[in-house]
């Protein structure tokens, strides 16, 4: 196909499962109504307190948000993107073994199906000046092996990542080599990073890799000291802002066109330039 709409989903989620599951499904209607055919959640879609990931995963619970969420791509016949959802096994099938879990994004096609998963591989360890102060993903996360994920949607390859990848040039231009054209960065970036680099981050890494870019992100207080940043937004292969958001939940659509991605790499082939592998 030469267009694939894209829809980003920005939330507000919080510690009730079932509370944002609700949210979820009411504004991926109507993101599909819209004409969205893939449509992205960002990180922390249905938990937003890291201490309950083991839980809920380990919980029955795990299989119920799974059964809906296919349910509503398949009711919307849609691509549906989970930006991160914890997960006890790896690809493998191995369990992880101590008491952290994968944070993993799923890719559930229109047939209901999981087509594809990531596990991120870069862990937010660090000190932000805001109220939370620490953050420690190590803690309660366990890094998921380098292997870089690309998928089909619709004739689009697209390349996945979560949140704190961003901050890797590397990983997307191993996705670009692999043939990304899109890559999607669903996220929760805390407001005092969001402000100072979130907008920068995302048009470089679409700029030196000539792909659409979109970046998914949480928005607004989660608790008493979490606060995340919004401003979801897409990037063209030029760098130009195509679509956002602001800081409130909601959502936008927008139709991406192969035309754009193929004058870009052509007038300015970056690409075939490169001197190092």
């Amino acid at each position: 196909m030469s267009t694939l709409c894209v829809a980003a989903i920005q939330l507000t989620s919080t510690i009730s499962w079932q509370d944002n599951l609700h949210e979820v499904k009411h504004i991926v209607a109507s993101a599909a109504r819209d004409g969205a055919r893939l449509v992205v959640l960002p990180e922390n879609v249905f938990l937003f307190h890291g201490k309950g990931m083991r839980s809920l995963a380990e919980s029955d619970d795990q299989s119920v948000i799974f059964k809906e969420i296919s349910a509503l791509a398949q009711e919307h016949s849609i691509y549906l993107v989970v930006g991160s959802h914890p997960s006890l096994l790896r690809p493998s099938g191995d369990l992880v073994a101590d008491e952290r879990v994968r944070q993993t994004c799923w890719v559930i096609g229109p047939d209901g199906l999981l087509h594809e998963r990531y596990d991120k591989i870069h862990l937010f360890d660090v000190t932000v000046d805001d109220k939370a102060t620490s953050y420690k993903e190590s803690g309660v996360i366990e890094p998921g092996e380098l292997a870089l994920k690309v998928i089909d949607v619709d004739g689009f390859k697209v390349g996945l990542s979560i949140c704190y990848d961003l901050r890797f040039p590397e990983l997307y231009r191993e996705l670009t080599k692999l043939g990304a054209e899109v890559l999607l960065v669903p996220a929760a970036f805390t407001y005092v990073t969001g402000k100072a680099h979130w907008d920068i981050l995302l048009a470089a890494r679409a700029i030196e890799n000539q792909c659409y870019v979109l970046g998914v992100g949480q928005c607004g207080w989660h608790n008493e000291t979490r606060q995340t940043y919004g401003h979801s937004v897409l990037y063209s292969p030029f760098g130009e802002r195509l679509a956002s958001l602001e800081e409130e939940p909601g959502y936008f659509v927008f139709n991406m066109a192969k035309t754009a991605l193929s004058n870009c790499r052509q007038k300015m082939p970056c690409l075939s330039h490169r001197r190092l592998p």
